[in-house]
Order: C-alpha cells, then structure tokens, then sequence
C-alpha cells in the first residue's frame, strides 16, 4: 500500500513570486521558448474529455513518449499520489497540479509546485517529497502508465474534472483547512476542494 498523501494548507498569499528561482520563472511576454509550453499546443491540445474517455484502455493504447523536466515532475507525483488510484483519479490529482501552477498564489512550473515545501519534514505540499524516504520507482508498468497520464495533461489536456481545485486529500484524513473550503468533487479515494470565494466588501 503506497503512502497515504495529504495536502499541508499554505495560507494564501505566502508563496511569492520572487521566492521561486529565476530559472524557474515563466514569463508571459517572452515567446514560445521551452518544450513544456510548446507541447501545450500540440497534438494533445486537441483532445477533449470525450476522446480521453478517462479509460484505462485510451491510456494503454498512447505511446509511452517521454517528455522534458516538467513532464517527469508530474509523472512523478502521480506515481507516488496516485499509482493506486483509477485513471480518471490519476487526471483529476494532475488537474490540481496544474490547476496550481495557473494560479499566482502557487509557484508557476510544474517542478516548483511540487517541491514546494521540500526540505522541510512534513512541511511540503506533496508528503512523498519531505517525508524522508528516497523515491525508488518499484512499479515500471504503474509508472508508465501514469507517464501517459502526464503526456496528456502537459500537453493541453482537458480539465473538466475537478471544477478548478488547486488542493486535496485522501478520504483516509480529515485535515482542518479542509473544514473551511469548498469540496468541488469526490473521486476515487481523494476529496478536491478550492479555496472559498471572498468577497469584496466596499
């Protein structure tokens, strides 16, 4: 049984954008210039959630493609997060990691957001990553299976499954930030939730 995972809530507005390296930065005035964005708008930008099917079928029948840096942290992630989850559980745990590197409360690269926190013992956003254990791959087919999921997702994949939510966690926890947001969907074992809306008082 893999390692139960669970998100660490971050107070919004505590990550900022000089505190993600320089190399890491995306900078939206500057051209096409790294694979991550380029394949943002190839092949896989013109799948929709119909094609996908989210089947382990369509994924067994995708080339098992490798991709750049950005593809191997996600890849990953959904190993150590969600290996043991179904295929579409698999896409949704990609949608929120995505979801993160779109929204400015998080940092902007897929590398970046997953190792946020990485360093310090329990205190990062992906528990794999500070838990003090080394990742060791033991399951190849788990592994390439979950490295077409982030193919897909990298490439400009659909995000229809988890309604915008940038956290979750496993139905085996109950952690007390997720009291106080939104649960947008439940799928496979892991709860998706979004921050709450605030509203703007005059």
């Amino acid at each position: 049984m893999f390692r139960i995972f669970f998100v660490i809530f971050v107070a919004i507005g505590t990550v900022a954008f000089a505190d993600v390296p320089k190399s890491q930065r995306v900078v939206e005035a500057q051209p096409v210039a790294n694979l991550y964005v380029a394949e943002r708008l190839a092949t896989y930008s013109r799948l929709n959630a119909t094609q996908i099917g989210y089947s382990r079928e369509w994924v067994d029948a995708q080339p098992a493609l490798k991709g750049d840096e950005e593809w191997a942290c996600l890849a990953e992630a959904l190993y150590f997060e969600a290996r043991g989850e179904t295929v579409k559980g698999q896409f949704a745990v990609a949608e929120v990691i995505l979801n993160r590197v779109d929204s400015p409360q998080f940092p902007d690269s897929v590398c970046a957001v997953v190792n946020q926190g990485t360093g310090k013992k329990y205190q990062c956003q992906f528990t794999y990553t500070c838990d003090g254990y080394k990742e060791v791959i033991n399951e190849p087919r788990a592994f390439k299976r979950v490295g077409k999921v982030a193919k897909a997702m990298v490439s400009g994949g659909p995000r229809v499954l988890t309604d915008g939510a940038t956290y979750y966690h496993t139905r085996a926890v109950s952690p007390r930030w997720s009291r106080q947001f939104e649960r947008t969907t439940s799928i496979g074992q892991h709860h998706f939730y979004r921050p709450p809306t605030r509203v703007s008082q005059n």
